[in-house]
Parts: structure tokens; sequence; C-alpha cells
């Protein structure tokens, strides 16, 4: 029996080495394996990622991109508004033009109705007397007359829709002429208000009291006007004898076709009216009034037509700053200038 179980044993070591070793030729394949597909998956995410990298820079290339659209809309929107008044007017001619066309159109039919029944009754005339048909010679002698009036009326039809075509095709070059014009008569006026503000900052030098805010060049009623007055002081007729000369340099360069207009606005500051000077001017709107009128009739006098002069008063509606500091009153008290197309 000793020796039985020694040769059993001895049997059974060999197996469990074997068993052993395809165990761990398994686990090194699985490792393999698992190497193999880390690597591979390792590669994919950078890919990935630089993809997505890639897709962000063109996501934020496209939104600066329709950023800078909206604001091109918005330039050309008080354009296209005044444009679309225009191209208005024009569609109401056309309707005119329509409603011509179907009176005609229904004279047509009319006419081509009264000819069918006329020949159904020529027909219906072939087995008439003679006095009926001297009546139907008359009656033929009609027709032939209603047949030329039908020619005539398909003759204006045609006319009047060729006409329409026409029209049609004169609306378009007009519309696309128009926006020419205005685009160019807007460039004309910016380019002559530059070279007007230029001059003017030229001609006045740097006072703290004269800015530009705008399109606007405003003057401190200060500089012009003394208290509550409408009078122009030796100081304000020296200011505005530089900007008249300044206007008049300039008004020769500019186009014929702009009806240009130098726009005088008068502003006050929203503080009562004292007794004296209550007794003088009705309110703050008519101080600032009286104030542009007297300033449109010195530039006048000074040379600048009058036709090109317009004066405007606001009162204390519209304040440049807030607030009730003796400096934010004084901004306030105020004469702008506008140079603008009437």
């Amino acid at each position: 029996m000793a020796r039985r179980r020694s040769r059993s044993e001895a049997n059974i070591w060999p197996g469990f080495v074997d068993g052993l070793s395809t165990l761990l030729l398994v686990l090194m394949f699985v490792l393999s394996i698992f190497v193999v597909a880390q690597f591979y998956l390792g590669d994919r995410l950078n890919t990935i990622k630089t993809e997505l990298a890639s897709k962000d820079d063109e996501l934020a290339r496209l939104i600066a991109q329709i950023n800078s659209l909206n604001d091109q809309l918005g330039l050309a929107q008080s354009e296209k508004d005044a444009l679309q008044a225009q191209i208005l007017s024009l569609e109401d001619t056309i309707n005119e033009k329509n409603a011509e066309l179907a009176g005609l159109a229904g004279a047509l039919a009319a006419s081509q109705a009264l000819v069918a029944a006329s020949a159904e009754e020529l027909e219906a005339e072939k087995a008439l007397s003679d006095q009926q048909k001297s009546e139907l010679a008359t009656l033929n002698a009609q027709i032939a007359a209603l047949r030329r009036q039908l020619a005539s009326l398909q003759e204006a039809l045609d006319a009047a829709e060729a006409k329409d075509i026409e029209q049609q095709a004169q609306i378009e070059n007009l519309s696309t002429r128009l926006n020419a014009a205005l685009a160019r008569k807007v460039q004309e006026l910016q380019e002559v208000r530059s070279r007007f503000f230029e001059a003017l900052r030229e001609a006045l030098g740097d006072r703290a009291d004269i800015k530009v805010v705008g399109d606007r060049f405003i003057f401190e009623s200060d500089i012009l006007f003394g208290s509550c007055s409408a009078t122009l002081g030796e100081a304000g007729k020296l200011e505005l004898n530089k900007l008249a000369s300044a206007l008049l340099d300039i008004q020769g360069d500019i186009p014929t076709e702009v009806n240009w207009v130098l726009r005088v606005d008068g502003h006050a500051d929203p503080s009562p009216l004292g007794p004296s000077c209550a007794a003088r001017f009705d309110s703050n709107l008519d101080l600032s009034a009286q104030r542009a009128i007297s300033v449109v009739q010195y530039l006048d006098a000074q040379g600048v037509p009058g036709r090109r002069l317009l004066a405007t008063g606001s009162g204390s509606t519209s304040p440049l700053v807030s607030g009730f500091s003796n400096t934010a009153l004084a901004q306030n008290r105020r004469i702008e200038f506008k140079l603008t197309e009437r």
C-alpha cells in the first residue's frame, strides 16, 4: 500500500505543474490584451481632446462673426427705415395702376359677353324676313363696331400691362439709385461736419466750457449771455464770430443737393426764474428759446444765410448732466450747434 500511495502522488504532480503553467499563460495573455487596449484607448482619447479643442476655437470664431454682423445690422437699420417709407409710396402707385388694369379687364369681359350674345342672336335671325334681315345687317354693323371697340380695349390693356412692367423696372431702378444717393449724401454731410468741427476746434482752442458731444458743438450759456439775459455779450460775440467764420469757410464745399441747416438749440437749467427774471421771460423754455433766437440773428448778421439757420428752445427738459451743483447747473445752461440736413 505504501508503494501505491507513493506512485499516485508522483502521477499527480506533473498534472498540477501543467495546469499551473497553462494558468500563467492565460494570465499573461489577458494582461497583454489589457495593455494593448489601454494604449489604444489613450491614443483615441488624445485625438478626441484635440478635435474638441479645434471645435471650441471654431465656435469662438463664429460667435465673434455673429456679433460683428449684429453691429452692422444695427447701423443699417436706420437707413432701411427711411428707404422703406419711400418704397411704400411707390407700392401705392403700383396699386393704383393695378386698379386701372382691373377696370380695363372688366370692360373687356363685358364686351366679350356682348359679342357672344350678339353672335347667338345672329344665328336666330337667319330665318327672318327681309325687314328683319335689314335689321340684322344693322346689328352686324353694331357687332363690327363692338369688335373694333374690343380690339381697342385689348390694345389699351396690353399697353397698360407693358406700362406696368416698365414702371416696375423704374421702381427697382429708382430704389437702387435712392439707396446710393442716400449713402452718398450721408457720407458728404459727415465729411462736412467733421471739417466744420475741426475748424471750430482750431478757432476756439482748448476751452473747458466749450465741448463736443456726439455730433453737437456745445457752448455754456454763461460764455454768451449774462444772468437771466438773452442779449449777447461782447465776449460771446467774439466766440460766435469764430463759429461764423468757420461755417462760411466750409459752406462753399457743401454739395448743392445737400439741404443743410445749422440748428441752434437753447437749453436752461431747472432753477426757477427769479422775480426780476420772471418779469422778462415767461419760463425757462421762453428764456432758452430767446437765447437761441439771439444767436441765430447774430450769425445771420455775420453773413451766414438765414435760410440755413434754425432756432429751437428746450428749456430744462434735456439736461446734459444730472445734479444741482453749480458746475452741473452751468453745464445745463447751454447753446448747442448741430450741422444737419433739413
